[in-house]
């Protein structure tokens, strides 16, 4: 693998994002329908957090809710917001950051995602799944190579 190769290479760049305002019930329905774990939380284009499905989970004690318990946890998400739960100054890269950086980052810190920059705007997110898809990729062409 290059690690030399830029971050933009790898990211992802189709994202959905939240505003801190947005309530938990939102964030819940995102994760339920979309395959991810991170959600960037914006305002006017700004990053100020992100909220992963972990945040969520803690907030709502990752129980499995029993019928009776499901109308006290919808209430729950429908009154917290996104910024009561999210996590601020989030670490970030800039597009032309080396992916050896991210590695340094994700390893250093226990991190799993990485809201990637350009212009102080966000554009992308970097996240573990991304480097393990890339490793996959570069194993099945090399394998591949070799037949």
């Amino acid at each position: 693998m290059d690690f030399t190769k830029p971050v933009s290479e790898v990211m992802t760049r189709d994202l959905v994002t939240v505003l801190p305002t947005d309530k938990l019930d939102v964030v819940k329905g995102i994760f339920d329908k979309h395959a991810i774990h991170h959600i960037p939380v914006v305002r006017f284009k700004t990053l100020v957090g992100i909220i992963s499905k972990t945040d969520l989970l803690h907030f709502t004690k990752g129980l499995i809710v029993t019928p009776s318990e499901q109308l006290e946890e919808k209430a729950r998400l429908k009154h917290y917001a996104v910024e009561d739960i999210m996590r601020k100054g989030v670490a970030t890269l800039d597009t032309t950051d080396r992916l050896n950086v991210a590695l340094q980052l994700f390893l250093e810190n226990r991190f799993h995602a990485l809201p990637i920059m350009e212009n102080n705007e966000l554009v992308g997110m970097l996240t573990t799944f991304d480097i393990i898809k890339l490793l996959v990729e570069e194993d099945n062409a090399r394998i591949k190579g070799n037949k």
